[in-house]
């Protein structure tokens, strides 16, 4: 199912992910990343309601992953990978998919939502930062390349649409 979730003629449309975007979705994940993850992985995650992409002009501008890990009390969401191409980077575009795949992992209900982001990734972190994301603890050398991760979390926000009145 495909939201909007801009207002404005050139707002990107965020809807689930298909088999025929995933070639853009690799190629942004090539640009943007040192470690890019290989195209069989994105095919392994096609049937998860939170893989998402944003669509502006009709091209994919950006995308998340986020699944749902179960547990034995609450599970747990999981964003994977968000990336913005980089020449629609600063628009917005990477908070809104962020936005989108917390209010999925919400409605599929999970206790807590957690990410990994790089130490020295200051714009992630921020963006993390802002959106209620807090650290949680540091892995060290979680990266190929050596560089730590710090894991990030956040409980749901509760709203009314989720309780029974």
């Amino acid at each position: 199912m495909a939201t909007s979730i801009l207002t404005g003629d050139d707002s990107p449309l965020i809807r689930e992910a298909t088999r025929a975007d995933l070639l853009s979705i690799y190629r942004i994940e090539t640009q943007v990343f040192d470690q890019p993850w290989p195209y069989p992985v994105f095919e392994g995650f096609l049937d998860e309601p939170n893989f998402l992409v944003a669509v502006t002009n009709g091209s994919v501008a950006g995308y998340v992953v986020g699944d749902v890990t179960p547990t034995y009390g609450r599970d747990i969401g999981h964003i994977k990978d968000l990336a913005v191409h980089p020449t629609a980077q600063g628009n917005g575009i990477g908070r809104r998919l962020l936005q989108r795949a917390v209010l999925g992992l919400t409605v599929e209900g999970v206790g807590r939502i957690k990410l990994e982001v790089r130490k020295h990734n200051t714009p992630a972190r921020e963006l993390y930062r802002s959106e209620g994301f807090e650290p949680v603890t540091c892995l060290s050398g979680y990266y190929d390349d050596g560089e730590d991760a710090i894991v990030l979390a956040k409980q749901p926000e509760r709203t009314s649409i989720f309780e029974g009145s």
